[in-house]
């Protein structure tokens, strides 16, 4: 193989090699990582990058850093995008590696955003205003890494995720976060029984939550990965047993949304 070309000082590649564990040049410059319209409190670009299967039934968006200090999260989303260019199964994914990239150049990097918000808690559920400041006062006690904003989606970043929803329709979300080990779901069908070493243990409805606005209340299936590790990876053939885990599980369970489908 020819040389990776070297890093752009100032890219997307160099940052993240810089700060996501077990990442290095060659894998982020293959991913091809593109800028979306999407840009954090600070203006930062939001990348992705969408890979298409030839006759793609399904659309399925994988998000990783949520929470700008479960490293990891964004890591394994970087070695998924090498994993579906060589197995895309029978879908169109979209993978969004660091949703919240304020929070991870912080110095120490941390869950919320530039705007000491939890992203994962800023969806706009039903009861917002009511169940999830009640939540944060009495079941986290005002825990500043879990403020839930002044309002469902006060966020650049929720909101960019929110669009996403509106406007890709995905048939399944995949969201990436650490450091429980195990798999969390929310939604219609059956659940998948395990990633890889991680085996389904729900942990609960979070009023503001992606799995909750999502899965419980639009029925789009949200699979939660819950990592080990924030800020190591799995090993790279953990990584790829998780990938084909996924993809059999999404082709014997995952069906296309018939709202997307009747409007296209």
């Amino acid at each position: 193989m020819p040389p990776s070309p070297p890093l752009k000082p100032g890219s997307i590649c160099e940052a993240l090699v810089l700060r996501l564990p077990n990442v290095k040049a060659p894998l982020c410059l293959n991913a091809n990582l593109q800028a979306t319209q999407g840009k954090s409190v600070q203006g930062r670009s939001i990348f992705a990058r969408d890979i298409a299967a030839n006759q793609p039934q399904l659309r399925v968006l994988v998000i990783g850093g949520i929470h700008g200090d479960e490293k990891s999260s964004g890591s394994v989303v970087l070695h998924w995008i090498q994993h579906a260019s060589e197995t895309p199964a029978n879908a169109l994914w979209r993978f969004i590696p660091v949703l919240n990239p304020d929070g991870l150049v912080a110095k120490p990097p941390r869950r919320m955003n530039a705007n000491g918000v939890d992203l994962n808690r800023n969806f706009p559920t039903p009861q917002w205003a009511q169940e999830a400041k009640y939540y944060w006062e009495t079941r986290t006690r005002r825990d500043p890494r879990r403020w839930p904003g002044p309002k469902p989606l006060s966020e650049p970043e929720s909101r960019f995720l929110h669009d996403e929803l509106e406007s890709f329709k995905p048939d399944l979300i995949v969201s990436i976060h650490a450091p429980y080990g195990l798999l969390d779901y929310d939604g219609p069908s059956a659940p998948p029984p395990k990633l890889g070493r991680l085996f389904l243990d729900q942990v609960g409805i979070f009023p503001g939550s992606l799995g909750n606005y999502a899965g419980v209340n639009k029925g789009v299936p949200v699979v939660t990965v819950e990592l080990p590790n924030a800020l190591l990876t799995p090993t790279d053939a953990e990584m790829r047993q998780m990938w084909m885990d996924l993809l059999r599980w999404v082709n014997e369970r995952v069906k296309p949304n018939a709202a997307r489908k009747g409007s296209e």
